[in-house]
């Protein structure tokens, strides 16, 4: 069968999840009626589900399917996320002797001389506060569990910048029932067979069912699977796994301890000897994972790592093992065919990438897509694009691993140069005498802005030497009334902010609560 309706462009989806339903929903929108839309989704193929952080960018790309805020925190056992707070990372635990550091969404204050960094630089280095505590409120305001916003703020707004954490599977239903009621078409089927014409091009795919279905645009989001792109054309996996070595993970979901427990407002990823583990809060249930290398330790060990980090024997609770290849598609997009989320590809869970991808690929479609001509006019670029965009996550999610100081083969094999992605030893070169800026990055293949490596560098302990001497560097005594004024709003903040239990309980039990952005 084939699709019809407006006569405009035919798009069939094949694979549900997040990456399915959240590229039907922002298709649909963005497209409007001069597209007919259709997911496929096989109802014997559950949800994966892995990654339950998100991005700052999620709070846009929801603003604009016109999903409310406090109706995505109820139906998907959301919390808000304000940044990473990283442990264990630059040495292992040594007694009482611990480090840790904070990554914040919010970007630096700045002085009326630009940078506050180099003044933070010049500082003792023995008595000056850890930088994000120094240069944003957020850090202060996220230790102590307040939330980063109030019941009053706008939809999607707020004083602070932030993200969610949220249920995977709970947000891929609130994702269908949106995108269906915006008129996407769908289809519960299993794939039985992918055509592949002559010429390279999809040609239509064989269901049990509903038989052959064709479309203008095939988007592949089957996730490690890769029905359309992988399996049926062909597209290799270029794997990364000699720069990020983490290749597997041991996830458990547990219930807090008391139902008023304090919700955490960022993510806590704790290092261990061969990786990490992420502690990530919902409203009812807190998500942990052991991400680990496949090289550096066994599965056995791995889970023990778990266990012992949630204080459990073995066997006390109910875990799920997952592999993967870190690395991506070079070729994204061939011919007719498209690939988004976990089909185009996966490095690790480390900073919540994999949700921020799939938003960044079903914008570029919707914009590149001509409404009529050759569906692959686009894929030159968008290839370019979404490589791009790779490469340059796997070299920021390096430097977190290179700069650490542990002594476990994982962690010295991470600090080895010759396992660092090309360009970042220079880069580190250069900021051993200047802060990194925003010339260093090319902002249209960039996720993350020059701030998030200030805060990774100077969070693990980073030298960046500074040239002139405190007293000869201009605006000092500004620079001091700044990091004064921060320090004195964020004690502010932590009076006016709700603590973050608080606030998403309010907005979950009140259905009535609209903001005057919705009102």
């Amino acid at each position: 069968m084939s699709f019809t309706g407006s006569g405009g462009r035919r798009i069939l989806i094949v694979g549900g999840g997040t990456a399915g339903w959240l590229t039907a929903a922002y298709l649909g929108k963005a497209l409007g009626p001069g597209a007919d839309i259709t997911l496929l989704e096989s109802p014997e193929i559950g949800v994966i589900g892995v990654g339950e952080g998100t991005f700052p960018t999620i709070r846009a790309t929801l603003k604009f399917l016109g999903i409310d805020e406090a109706a995505f925190l109820r139906e998907t056992s959301a919390t808000f996320k304000q940044g990473i707070r990283f442990a264990d990372w630059l040495h292992a635990p040594d007694g009482d002797r611990r480090h840790s550091y904070v990554h914040p969404f919010e970007a630096p204050f700045q002085t009326e001389f630009g940078s506050l960094v180099p003044y933070w630089l010049a500082q003792a280095p023995g008595t000056r506060a850890a930088f994000a505590e120094a240069v944003t409120i957020q850090a202060r305001v996220a230790d102590a569990g307040r939330a980063p916003k109030t019941a009053g703020d706008g939809n999607f707004d707020g004083p602070l910048a932030y993200a969610f954490h949220c249920d995977a599977v709970k947000l891929a239903g609130l994702l269908s029932r949106h995108a269906i009621a915006g008129g996407v078409a769908h289809v519960a089927d299993v794939v039985t067979r992918v055509e592949v014409a002559p010429d390279g091009a999809i040609a239509g795919v064989q269901t049990r069912d509903h038989g052959r279905l064709e479309a203008d645009l095939y988007i592949d989001c089957t996730g490690f699977r890769a029905e359309l792109i992988g399996r049926a054309l062909g597209e290799p996996i270029r794997s990364v796994r000699d720069q990020l070595f983490t290749d597997r993970a041991i996830t458990a979901k547990l219930p807090y301890p008391r139902a008023t427990a304090p919700l955490a407002s960022y993510t806590l990823a704790t290092a261990h000897e061969g990786g990490w583990i992420w502690d990530i809060g919902l409203a009812d249930t807190h998500g942990v994972g052991c991400v680990y290398s496949s090289a550096h330790l066994d599965d056995e060990r791995a889970a023990a790592i778990l266990h012992d980090y949630l204080g459990v024997e073995p066997g006390a609770i109910d875990t799920r093992s997952l592999a993967f290849e870190p690395g991506y598609r070079a070729r994204q997009w061939i011919g007719n065919c498209v690939a988004v989320g976990l089909a185009g590809g996966f490095l690790e869970p480390l900073e919540a990438t994999g949700i921020v991808m799939i938003e960044a690929a079903a914008a570029m479609i919707a914009e590149l897509l001509p409404p009529a001509g050759p569906v692959a006019a686009p894929a030159r670029r968008f290839n370019a694009l979404m490589a791009a965009r790779y490469d340059t996550i796997v070299t920021f999610l390096k430097l977190h691993y290179a700069l650490s100081r542990r002594r476990e083969p994982f962690w010295r094999d991470n600090a080895d140069p010759a396992t660092w992605p090309a360009g970042l030893a220079e880069l580190l070169d250069q900021w051993r005498y200047r802060p990194p800026g925003r010339f260093d990055f090319t902002l249209d293949t960039e996720t993350f802005a020059f701030f998030n490596y200030q805060y990774v560098l100077y969070g693990m302990d980073f030298g960046t030497v500074v040239a002139a001497g405190r007293n000869a560097m201009p605006g000092v005594a500004g620079a001091e009334r700044q990091f004064a004024r921060i320090r004195s709003f964020g004690e502010r903040a932590m009076q006016d902010l709700p603590p973050h239990r608080d606030l998403v309980e309010r907005l979950r039990a009140d259905p009535g609560i609209r903001t005057a952005a919705t009102e």
